[in-house]
């Protein structure tokens, strides 16, 4: 008998399927006769949801970014831990850990999924600017930070943090840009220099 499903639990099906299969055995050897097989579903079942491989790919990625978000939130938010201990945390949740997120994060460093990238990245950034913008204000509270727009400067540290350090961009000078970035961080934050030094160090 034919099983119907709500439409966001075969969609949710279909990429966690993706997922195991991009994992295993990489994006461009997994076809979308693959993904129909793990799911058990007809090849019009697939294209209602998705109209190709890179679609799919795309729809990974969004989830991923929102997943990542949220593991970083839950870090932000817990006031238990100390401050600099709260900040290098909250940038690390962001870091895919797993074959699945590494074969996915290939993919989108690739220079013809330029756009796919770009689409990562600023969902990462509306999602993770307000949680840095949230510390700023906490270490504003506690006088480690001096700065009357801390959202502003949240936006700056992080559009910049993404800019530099980013796996597109070239790495030359390493440790003199981390040196200079962990500098205008807390000139940025009013910090006392040195202040966030190690925390940041952390991140890298």
């Amino acid at each position: 008998m034919r099983v119907v499903k709500d439409a966001e639990v075969r969609r949710n099906e279909i990429l966690d399927a993706a997922e195991e299969l991009f994992g295993s055995k990489g994006f461009d050897q997994t076809s979308t006769g693959d993904i129909l097989d793990r799911v058990g579903i007809a090849r019009g079942t697939l294209y209602y949801h998705f109209r190709s491989k890179e679609e799919i790919l795309d729809a990974m990625i969004a989830r991923m970014a929102d997943r990542l978000i949220a593991d970083a939130a839950k870090v932000a938010e817990d006031r238990s831990m100390p401050l600099l201990e709260r900040l290098p945390k909250t940038v690390l949740a962001l870091n895919v850990d797993s074959s699945i997120g590494e074969e996915v994060m290939q993919q989108v460093h690739r220079p013809q999924n330029a756009l796919l990238h770009q689409k990562l990245e600023e969902r990462l950034l509306r999602g993770v600017i307000p949680l840095i913008a949230l510390l700023v204000e906490d270490g504003i509270g506690q006088g480690i930070f001096h700065t009357d727009y801390p959202r502003e400067a949240a936006e700056m540290i992080m559009i910049y943090a993404y800019t530099a350090f980013d796996g597109l961009a070239e790495q030359t000078a390493q440790q003199q840009r981390i040196d200079g970035f962990i500098y205008n961080v807390e000139r940025i934050l009013g910090a006392q220099e040195g202040a966030l030094r190690e925390a940041i160090l952390k991140i890298f």
